[in-house]
């Protein structure tokens, strides 16, 4: 497998297995990073949909993914750092915005999450330039085609467990 599919797998799972634990364990483990503080704004840091277990989920699996694909578990674990750090930034920026929690912001929700890890990377991996723009422009793809899926996917899950 090519460092560039390395990176995008790692970028993919990192930023998946969070919504996976979501979908799984529902509002279990669910407590807001944020513990639903409010910056000066009065608006919420990072917003209630950001939760330790989906940081933990990511933290401590993607490691083992990296394993898998052949890599230093660090690696992993650098790339859910990245992938994890993207995902709170791009969230501060909406919470600004007065965007609501996981409501989409075009390339706001994607770029952030890929780019940061591939770039920790890409000295480790030996990706070039043009291997770390085919991950962002890969990973905002698959993102934006999976996460319809996944919305109609929870919907279905909680209205066969009753959850709100």
């Amino acid at each position: 497998m090519t460092p560039t599919l390395q990176m995008l797998a790692l970028v993919v799972w990192a930023n998946g297995v969070p919504v996976l634990a979501r979908l799984l364990l529902g509002h279990r483990l669910a407590h807001p990073l944020d513990g639903g503080r409010t910056f000066r704004d009065g608006r919420p840091w990072l917003g209630s949909s950001k939760t330790w277990r989906g940081l933990g989920a990511a933290l401590l699996t993607t490691p083992w993914l990296a394993v898998l694909l052949g890599l230093p578990w660090l690696f992993g674990l650098i790339a859910a750092l990245g992938a994890m750090s993207g995902d709170l930034l791009a969230s501060f920026i909406k919470r600004r915005l007065g965007r609501q929690p996981s409501e989409p912001a075009l390339f706001l929700d994607e770029i952030p999450e890929a780019l940061i890890p591939a770039i920790l990377l890409m000295t480790a991996l030996d990706l070039s330039a043009s291997g770390v723009v085919i991950v962002v422009i890969a990973f905002a793809l698959i993102d934006l085609l999976l996460t319809p899926f996944s919305a109609r996917l929870r919907r279905m899950i909680k209205s066969i467990r009753g959850w709100s």
